[in-house]
């Protein structure tokens, strides 16, 4: 158990990676691990997409940019307003760079698709730290619309991006951040 407690203390977010390929039977490891995960009526309901070529990643991310941006000119007060000027610059990349992109996708009809999707992500972030890996759920890259991107990436049209987490190996881990003291509201 000690083991795990440590896991749980020492995963982190991961965005700065080194310029080294993840190979694919460890990506594969990850997954598999990953799919242990918990999910309502044993419904198993999550995909994976692995996307290792950088020049997609990039499309990847532009593609994010420019949706993004088009729904803040439409919705101007909307919760990613934060990270404007930062999807302005176009240097950044929404994947960070990273080596490996992961996406967690459900079935648009599956009930309770992003619960169990969001659990498998954490398997695999977990899964993926044991094997010294590093990860980043990156809630701004789910924004994919194109169906020509769509389909270039195999994304099913009845599936929708759950969980899109990168995956490489950490320059640096950075250290555990401050946590506030659970926040029990009531007990009855």
């Amino acid at each position: 158990m000690n083991e795990f407690k440590e896991l749980l203390k020492t995963r982190r977010s991961i965005r700065d990676f080194e310029e080294k390929e993840v190979p694919i039977e460890l990506i594969k490891e990850v997954i598999q691990d990953s799919c242990l995960a918990p999910s309502s009526g044993n419904s198993q309901p999550w995909r994976f997409i692995i996307i290792k070529e950088r020049a997609v990643i990039k499309k990847l991310s532009d593609e994010n940019k420019r949706n993004l941006l088009a729904h803040l000119e439409k919705n101007p007060d909307a919760p990613s307003k934060e990270y404007e000027a930062t999807l302005r610059d176009p240097s950044f990349n929404v994947y960070y760079n990273a080596p490996c992109l992961v996406f967690i996708v459900g079935s648009k009809g599956a009930m309770n698709v992003y619960e169990n999707c969001a659990l498998a992500a954490c398997y695999f972030m977990f899964a993926a730290t044991e094997r010294g890996l590093g990860t980043c759920w990156i809630g701004l890259g789910k924004h994919i619309r194109s169906p020509e991107t769509l389909e270039l990436i195999g994304m099913p049209e009845d599936y929708r991006i759950v969980a899109p987490i990168v995956l490489g190996y950490p320059k640096s881990i950075p250290g555990q951040p401050d946590r506030t003291a659970p926040q029990i509201l009531k007990i009855v």
